[in-house]
């Protein structure tokens, strides 16, 4: 590595609303604080749901789920399941 070209990269703590803390290095040399991190996000934690108040899923199913079933049986009579 070539001196005087690469910024200072060093320790810094990372700490999420939730509590969860740890270590890690950064050029920004300050310590960073998070609303959500990969140990509480629904997303990680599969704790994720589908929010849908106004029935969206159900009628995208109900739509689609139709013509993808007449499909695959119809490909499935042309012998090209």
């Amino acid at each position: 590595m070539r001196p005087g070209i690469h910024p200072d990269y060093k320790p810094i703590r990372v700490s999420c609303a939730c509590g969860f803390r740890f270590e890690t290095r950064s050029t920004r040399c300050k310590d960073l604080r998070l609303e959500i991190c990969s140990a509480c996000h629904p997303f990680f934690t599969g704790k994720q749901r589908i929010v849908d108040s106004t029935g969206r899923v159900e009628r995208f199913r109900q739509k689609y789920g139709e013509v993808t079933s007449r499909r695959t049986a119809r490909l499935a009579r042309a012998g090209r399941s």
